[in-house]
């Protein structure tokens, strides 16, 4: 399957910003089983100044703001050819150590909560049983917009019984790697059924399983990502992978309107 993407993030400042800086993840990651066909990114009120690969092989665009600007524009855009591996994304590949992924973080600490999710699981077949622990998820949190905050943790979510993709893949990081796993966050696009305009990007995680690699579960709907999944970032929790993260200098107030466009070639 081949997906068209059109990603704009635009902020409008009430006041001229002297300087700041921006880290953009938008790019889709080259794997065995997704090709980049073509992709770039337009900057209106700014400039890019630098591209590399961090440590969790996610692409990093470095953006500068223009002196005094008062809107900044991000426009990512491309093709991406896919091809269905059943979430299995395969070996792992460095510069980030595997033990690195098994490590918790302040968003994926296992507590109480985490403890009983994953009580009494069935590990005679490891990927049935990480299928069992995301319904097991997707029965006690409910997807529901606005009931959780961006810095909830996995048991804050839990104890909530309500949040979003990024609160799922939380409490599915945390729980995995309660049980031994290496597990990551990842984000991306996602091609709905519905309508091709989003105000978000999706997130989903994985869990690397021994013959298998990394493999992909996305507990908000309930399946591994297919050809409607394209892999962007990946990282310990959200914070590896937000889609825009940085600085900027002075007290002006902002504005951020986010659109997203995915559809089938």
């Amino acid at each position: 399957m081949r997906l068209t993407i059109h990603h704009t993030t635009r902020y409008s400042f009430d006041n001229p910003v002297p300087f700041g800086l921006q880290q953009l993840r938008k790019t889709p990651k080259s794997t065995p089983n997704q090709h980049i066909l073509e992709w770039h990114t337009r900057i209106i009120g700014g400039q890019k100044e630098l591209v590399f690969e961090d440590h969790h092989n996610n692409v990093i665009e470095l953006i500068s703001f223009d002196p005094g600007v008062e809107t900044l524009e991000l426009v990512s855009e491309g093709r991406v050819e896919l091809n269905d591996t059943h979430g299995v994304v395969g070996r792992h590949r460095g510069p980030a150590p595997l033990w690195l992924y098994a490590r918790p973080t302040q968003l994926t600490e296992a507590r109480a909560g985490v403890r009983d999710m994953i009580r009494d699981l069935d590990d005679r077949n490891t990927v049935d049983m990480l299928h069992t622990l995301s319904a097991r998820i997707r029965s006690k949190v409910t997807y529901e917009i606005g009931v959780s905050q961006p810095d909830w943790s996995a048991e804050d979510v839990i104890k909530a019984g309500g949040g979003v993709c990024q609160d799922h893949a939380h409490v599915f990081i945390a729980c995995a790697r309660q049980m031994g796993f290496a597990a990551r966050y990842v984000s991306g696009y996602l091609l709905l059924d519905d309508r091709t305009t989003q105000d978000a990007m999706h997130a989903w995680a994985e869990a690397h399983v021994e013959g298998l690699g990394w493999v992909g579960f996305d507990v908000s709907n309930g399946i591994s990502p297919d050809t409607r999944y394209v892999r962007v970032a990946t990282g310990l929790d959200y914070s590896d992978a937000a889609p825009v993260s940085g600085m900027r200098m002075g007290d002006a107030g902002e504005a951020l309107n986010v659109q997203i466009q995915v559809a089938q070639q």
